[in-house]
């Protein structure tokens, strides 16, 4: 049985594998063909932080598949009242057939899937953010931009770009991460991705200077400044975050027919500006609907390995 927390424990084929998988659900879902991969299985859903896309993409995903999603909220569960994670993950994988988890602590994720009967998918931790860098990757196929490509992510050096790390690492593409001094990413994270292109033959490269990353990049990707949790600290981030905004004069740096992309929510007028952000909705809002096929894939991947 195989769990979906980190992009760190799959090789490149088994990501190609997911992608693929979900390119040909998302080809299926197009003709209004609902293929039920997944009849009369419950994939329990546990937040701890709230969401709009991972919510719903997930509920729609395991309909559309010939399942049922049960929301989980933290106050909905014993969770939100001191029960041990290894606890509720013996109850819950007893009852369900599949768990995602938005959570905190990546360590609270991997505590549950220890436990766990059934595969646990990570729907976002403060570490890591691996359903939407897989709904990226998918969207960068369909633009046309998975050949060799240099990636320039500009902002925080958050589970966002340790996300990144870990698919350039994997994938062996080009990535630059721009991050002002003293918010570059975890650097256990870092070298872990290091160590990985050493097979894939990677590029990796941290920069406190969002131009240099920038020039003549394929993709221009960026996240808030202010995750959640993070609101006390919102306006000294908005002072050292001066000059990482994606506006219209940085993607011009980038190549003229470069992509941006944005996991949501976009807060313009901080990271990225009102401009650039509508002159690529349609790549971002792909993007975001890529949550659903992406997710699709890695559940019927999962349980494809769990049968095996």
């Amino acid at each position: 049985m195989r769990h979906f927390l980190t992009l760190a424990d799959f090789t490149k084929e088994e990501i190609l594998e997911m992608i693929a998988l979900a390119r040909q659900i998302k080809a299926e879902t197009k003709r209004k063909e609902f293929v039920p991969y997944l009849e009369n299985q419950t994939l329990a859903m546990i937040f701890e932080k709230s969401s709009t896309r991972t919510r719903v993409s997930f509920e729609v995903g395991i309909y559309q598949l010939g399942g049922i999603g049960l929301f989980l909220g933290k106050n909905d569960i014993q969770l939100g009242r001191g029960e041990p994670m290894k606890d509720t993950a013996r109850v819950v994988s007893r009852m369900c057939d599949m768990v995602m988890i938005r959570t905190f602590e990546q360590s609270k994720l991997e505590e549950f899937a220890a436990y766990s009967r059934v595969p646990v998918i990570n729907g976002l931790t403060d570490q890591y953010h691996p359903v939407q860098l897989m709904a990226d990757y998918l969207t960068m196929i369909e633009f046309g931009k998975e050949k060799d490509p240099i990636i320039a992510y500009v902002g925080d050096g958050n589970n966002m770009a340790h996300s990144w790390l870990m698919l350039a690492g994997k994938l062996g593409f080009t990535l630059r991460i721009a991050t002002p001094k003293g918010y570059e990413p975890d650097a256990a994270v870092v070298a872990q991705a290091q160590e990985f292109a050493k097979t894939s033959g990677a590029k990796i490269e941290l920069l406190n200077d969002p131009k240099e990353a920038v020039k003549e990049a394929d993709v221009v990707t960026t996240d808030t400044w202010i995750s959640m949790g993070q609101e006390e600290e919102k306006e000294k981030r908005i002072k050292d975050f001066a000059g990482f905004t994606v506006d219209s004069e940085m993607m011009r740096l980038a190549k003229e027919d470069a992509i941006f992309l944005h996991c949501l929510p976009a807060y313009r007028g901080y990271e990225v500006s009102e401009e650039v952000f509508e002159a690529h909705a349609d790549e971002i809002f792909t993007e975001a609907e890529n949550r659903l096929h992406a997710q699709k894939g890695i559940m019927v991947w999962l349980d494809r390995k769990r049968r095996s």
